[in-house]
């Protein structure tokens, strides 16, 4: 195994948290985990900081950005925040548990 990557405070503002679905538990079967993003950050950074913060090796990362829904309350209508997730696959033998926290 490689020299493990130093894990540096950007890395938790990258990764803010584990996305737990009915759908992402499916996509854990096939070596993926859906993590909460910041807006702004890109494939290579979410990429390094999987990597440093879990000590596993990253296959490829996937972005999505959620829109966020209308919805009304008290009768007037608001929208709730816009989301980015990211679909990050490990390489074989892999895996994270999200359940144990960062």
């Amino acid at each position: 195994m490689a020299k493990k990557q130093e894990i540096d405070a950007r890395h938790y503002d990258v990764i803010l948290a584990p996305h737990i679905t009915e759908k992402t538990t499916l996509l854990s079967e096939h070596n993926a985990v859906v993590f909460k993003v910041s807006d702004d950050s890109t494939k290579p950074q979410i990429k390094d900081a999987v990597e440093a913060i879990f000590d596993v090796k990253v296959t490829g990362v996937n972005t999505i950005v959620q829109k966020g829904k209308t919805k009304r309350w008290r009768g007037r209508p608001y929208k709730r925040t816009d989301m980015k997730k990211a679909i990050v696959t490990l390489a074989d033998g892999q895996s994270i548990d999200v359940t144990s926290g960062i």
